[in-house]
């Protein structure tokens, strides 16, 4: 990076940050409204350096399988999902392509499935443990399955506690919870774009249930639609907070808001979309920030595969999944593609050693 020097506000606040000072809200609000992101980026990377082997960069190869794509929560962000009734495009996957779909992600080496879908009305409980159930039968594999949204409509769905829920789904095969449908834990915000969604308690409540069951999970963001820069810290300081109670959050993943084919689209203007440089900024921000998660992901599903390798210098360690499928984003208007090929190029084109990872972040394969 550029020897761009700070102004003296922002200086003392990575100054003690890199001191081991934990960044409070102000700090990080600072931060983000600052806009200087060379010395920010600068920061982030050093305390990336700290906290993770900073001769490695890690990815995953998985898939991200969407079993359905009927949901009643309407969410205006969403381009992906279908009305229940919906018998043109709707859809519940067979078990037949579930299967085939898991042979092809096992054929070329990958470890897990992020299998996530809509909140349909007619699946309950018995469903997944069948789903889960016959899946570990049949293969080695990790699930990484059901956002906390959906956590919630299978235990209402099944008139169920939330602990009940996840324990009968951990018994099934489930391994592990993603970060979907966080989007930002604030309700002012949660009103408008996800009215019938999780509430920002309910959604870090299934997280915190999750994690005291044993369960690992991830956190997210996606930001860039109809919040304040404070509701970003506010979103940050929820999970962080969470994370000192349980240390059940493996990863932070925070992304941009895509506007193409949905509803909020329409109430973005297009002046205020984020930028490369505010992902990078708010990925910086929030390595940060995040003194006690892990790991920080770098987006490149939405930013494209250059930014994401900028990325890696700005905070992040791990490129996150080469994606053999993606459907949710892809129907928001923006496709990237990869392979582990490719992300072992533009690791080594860093310096650093690509190692694929599995989904616990251990090491399945050094790429020479």
């Amino acid at each position: 990076m550029s020897t761009v020097a700070p102004t003296l506000a922002v200086r003392e606040i990575l100054d003690r940050a890199l001191g081991g000072e934990r960044l409070d809200e102000a700090g990080a609000l600072a931060l983000l409204t600052s806009r200087e992101l060379v010395p920010i980026g600068r920061a982030a990377d050093e305390i990336r350096r700290r906290k993770t082997d900073p001769e490695r960069v890690t990815f995953i190869i998985d898939r991200n399988l969407n079993y359905t794509n009927i949901c009643y929560t309407d969410c205006d962000f969403c381009a992906f999902y279908r009305r229940p009734g919906d018998t043109r495009e709707g859809y519940v996957l067979p078990k037949s392509v579930i299967y085939k779909k898991i042979e092809e992600t096992l054929a070329i080496g990958g470890t897990g499935l992020l299998m996530q879908g809509g909140h349909h009305p007619d699946l309950d409980i018995a469903y997944y443990e069948d789903l889960f159930t016959s899946i570990k039968a049949r293969y080695k594999v990790h699930l990484h399955a059901l956002s906390p949204s959906e956590v919630q409509h299978i235990s209402r769905r099944s008139k169920l506690t939330i602990w009940e829920t996840l324990s009968r789904l951990r018994d099934a095969g489930l391994d592990s919870i993603p970060g979907g449908g966080g989007e930002i834990l604030v309700d002012r915000v949660r009103d408008i774009i996800s009215p019938k969604k999780t509430k920002s308690a309910e959604w870090l409540d299934v997280m915190r249930h999750a994690q005291q069951l044993g369960m690992s999970t991830t956190a997210t963001m996606m930001y860039g639609h109809v919040e304040t820069v404070a509701e970003r810290v506010e979103h940050m300081r929820l999970i962080r907070e969470l994370q000192d109670e349980t240390r059940g959050f493996r990863a932070f993943i925070s992304w941009t808001f895509q506007d193409d084919g949905n509803r909020l689209g329409g109430l973005v203007p297009a002046e205020t979309m984020p930028t490369s440089f505010d992902y990078l900024l708010t990925q910086a921000v929030s390595r940060i920030y995040f003194d006690n998660i892990d790991h920080i992901q770098s987006s490149w599903v939405t930013q494209g595969i250059k930014i994401g390798q900028v990325a890696l210098g700005f905070g992040a360690d791990d490129l996150g999944s080469v994606m053999i499928e993606e459907n949710v984003v892809s129907a928001a208007g923006t496709t990237h593609r990869a392979t582990a090929e490719e992300f072992a190029r533009v690791i080594r084109a860093l310096g650093k050693t690509p190692v694929q990872r599995d989904t616990l972040y251990r090491e399945v394969k050094v790429w020479n």
